[in-house]
């Protein structure tokens, strides 16, 4: 790995976890609505996505599906509606953990199989999970942990739909911009219930804008000098960020409940990504 693509790498994931930070921290004061922040986060993600297609002097006309763009409207809104109840750091974890299961699952059901590496870590990642959703004093809400379990499966979908796209960049531009259409109404619906301040619009605007829109076209340059097993890998490292992010600069607990799942989420992927690349 190069000294470029270790920085891109880095940049990316710090991108990634900023994404929750910059929820959490939002919504925690109450100085935006969930659905508001949504809609802000998903327009000016496709303004900055569009502009750096025009930087890069090309554009794919009809780029991305309005399937691809309903499974990112549905992770950006219930990955809002999750950060008015959670905490960055299990958020991260609980978005993680879906998507990476979810994915597993669905090569699961298309004919897939594990072997004995990859079940270990199925059900340790599964367990995982488990322990940080049962009853007591440490456990997240039940309602906020549901919805970015759902939000980690509709990121999965996402990326699902994105495999094998001709330009990965221009596929999510073109999936943002859809997603405005479905992300505005949602505001107008809940409009009675909007809370704005100067404060939550600038978290809004720079998660659309940096930690998602720029944060992609960086995650997608860094990709070049990955191998497969290296991008899924590093990725493990977003939930940790987080919640170290959360516990620094949000004066969020970091709880022994919340330590053993992370242990048990990414070192069950960990296994099952060690399981594939050996294969």
């Amino acid at each position: 790995m190069t000294a470029r693509t270790l920085l891109l790498t880095a940049l990316a994931m710090l991108a990634f976890a900023g994404n929750s930070l910059l929820c959490r921290l939002a919504l925690r004061d109450g100085d935006i609505d969930a659905a508001s922040f949504t809609s802000l986060r998903i327009v000016s993600g496709a303004l900055t996505l569009w502009l750096l297609l025009r930087l890069r002097g090309s554009a794919t006309p009809g780029a991305g599906s309005w399937p691809a763009a309903a499974a990112l409207f549905a992770y950006a809104a219930a990955f809002s509606f999750a950060y008015n109840s959670l905490d960055a750091g299990t958020g991260a974890l609980l978005l993680f953990g879906a998507v990476q299961i979810s994915m597993l699952l669905w090569g699961f059901y298309r004919g897939e199989r594990l072997n004995r590496l990859s079940t270990a870590g199925l059900l340790i990642a599964l367990a995982g999970l488990l322990v940080l959703l049962l009853p007591g004093a440490s456990a997240p809400a039940t309602g906020g942990a549901l919805l970015m379990v759902l939000a980690g499966v509709a990121w999965g979908a996402y990326s699902l739909l994105g495999r094998g796209v001709a330009d990965p960049l221009a596929a999510t531009a073109g999936n943002f911009l859809r997603a405005v259409a479905l992300a505005l109404p949602l505001s107008l619906l809940l409009f009675e219930h909007a809370t704005w301040s100067h404060n939550g619009v600038i978290y809004a605007l720079l998660s659309g804008a940096l930690t998602s829109g720029v944060g992609y076209f960086i995650w997608y340059a860094a990709l070049a000098g990955l191998k497969s097993f290296q991008a899924a890998s590093v990725q493990l490292s977003v939930p940790i960020i987080a919640a170290l992010a959360g516990v620094v600069l949000l004066d969020e607990a970091l709880s022994l409940r919340l330590a053993l799942s992370s242990l048990a989420v990414l070192g069950g992927i960990a296994l099952i990504l060690c399981a594939k690349q050996r294969a």
